[in-house]
């Protein structure tokens, strides 16, 4: 753990959320829901100082990009410093509500994935529900794209938060501090991802390792 991460919670608990950053185990769950075969535009909820943003970067396309949105200006900062000669890579020091004007900006309809550590169960219910309906709206209509969150809680699936996506698949990762559910909710509920029922509840996929999932006809909260 970095000074600097300790440092930014004791500051600011509610915003950076988390006492420690993301363990190995959790970075790979997260980066695992993600197909980096094909150029991606991914985006960055709460990017912190950068552990999931590493490993990303360390994955995707030569010819994706990555915004990053992060409130605290000093670890916008840091991150800006971090990633300074990767012209694939934007850092964003705004409200991540406000994704859509930053894509559009940008000459950009849509994007492929957006990843969120941002404690949702704690937000404001108007600012939650913006958010969520504007990372909606930009995701490309492709069976691929998704909202992948990382949370101690799992409510935006659990409370109907996130009905609006038309498939979701979760695991636990235990190993973290604190442990974690890893949900992707997809904008698409036909193709490689597959469905069963309202926001996939009643379904467990798994990844073959490309990206592609298949249905295995258990029931469960679905698990990868």
């Amino acid at each position: 753990m970095s000074l600097l991460f300790l440092t930014r919670f004791f500051r600011n608990p509610f915003r950076v959320a988390s006492i420690a950053p993301s363990s190995r185990a959790l970075i790979r769950k997260v980066s695992d829901k993600m197909d980096h075969s094909a150029p991606r535009v991914i985006v960055e909820y709460g990017p912190g100082e950068g552990c999931q943003t590493r490993e990303i970067v360390r994955r995707m396309h030569a010819n994706s990009r990555l915004f990053l949105f992060e409130l605290d200006a000093q670890l916008c900062r840091h991150l800006e410093r971090q990633f300074a000669n990767d012209p694939r890579i934007s850092v964003h020091n705004i409200d991540c509500a406000l994704l859509p004007d930053v894509l559009a900006d940008a000459g950009l309809p849509h994007c492929d994935y957006v990843v969120s550590g941002i404690p949702f169960s704690i937000m404001d219910k108007a600012k939650k529900r913006e958010i969520l309906a504007n990372t909606h709206r930009v995701l490309a209509p492709q069976p691929h794209a998704a909202f992948i969150i990382y949370q101690v809680t799992n409510e935006l699936r659990t409370r109907g938060h996130c009905d609006h996506f038309a498939h979701a698949e979760s695991e636990w990762c235990f190993f973290n501090l604190p442990p974690n559910y890893v949900t992707a909710f997809y904008k698409m509920r036909n193709g490689v991802n597959g469905t069963n029922g309202k926001n996939g509840k009643k379904g467990v996929h798994r990844a073959n390792g490309n990206g592609v999932h298949a249905h295995n006809g258990r029931n469960g909260n679905g698990a990868h």
